[in-house]
């Protein structure tokens, strides 16, 4: 898939006021500096569509990306930043939450993942909240670049022998590096075919 165009929508924290219409969307979502905006400006190819913050945590808005004007890359909230308090903890997993429960046009929610590290509790409980409500996902583990030799393979190995103690089925996956392009093509086919299969 060729991105032609890729423009911001719209912010915000309500999932009624996300833009109407039918549209598929493809919502991002991971833990607080696992690389999510990098990720995004990296497959669309606009450097500052997706605003990095050196503060991690600090994006509280649901982010809409219009992609060749008919579908959606959407910017979750990313979640599990120890330094917010509960309140703000609270708000963040309702924003969250009210979108993926609620959000008809959301299609495919890819969760990303740091392949740098062992396999977190936050993370995989997030995934099991997902198959218990039945929202369809995949898995991007992103920063593939920073390990080197076999150190990606087997910490990915050691992630997927974790997942298959709860799933008889794994989800798909994708390896991601923002540095050096890693996945685009793989993740970018992946909405495509998801995109042709709606359409027929």
């Amino acid at each position: 898939m060729e991105i032609s165009s890729a423009e911001f929508v719209i912010s915000n924290t309500d999932v009624k006021k996300c833009p109407a219409g039918i549209f598929p969307e493809y919502a991002f979502i991971g833990r607080s500096n696992v690389g999510k905006s990098s990720l995004i400006n990296m497959l669309t190819n606009r450097k500052g569509l997706a605003m990095t913050s050196a503060t991690p945590g600090k994006t509280m808005l649901i982010n809409h990306f219009l992609i060749n004007k008919n579908w959606y890359i959407v910017d979750l909230p990313g979640y599990g930043y120890a330094r917010r308090g509960q309140k703000g903890k609270d708000q963040i997993r309702t924003i969250i939450e009210d979108y993926i429960l609620e959000r008809e046009q959301m299609t495919n929610l890819f969760v990303l993942i740091d392949s740098r590290l062992e396999p977190q509790k936050i993370d995989l409980e997030f995934m099991e909240w997902l198959g218990e409500n039945g929202i369809p996902f995949a898995i991007i583990f992103t920063k593939a670049d920073k390990l080197k030799g076999g150190r990606l393979k087997m910490n990915i190995n050691s992630y997927l022998r974790e997942l298959r103690k709860q799933w008889e089925e794994l989800p798909p996956y994708f390896i991601s590096s923002s540095e050096d392009r890693t996945g685009r093509k793989e993740i970018l086919d992946y909405i495509e075919n998801i995109n042709k299969s709606i359409n027929q």
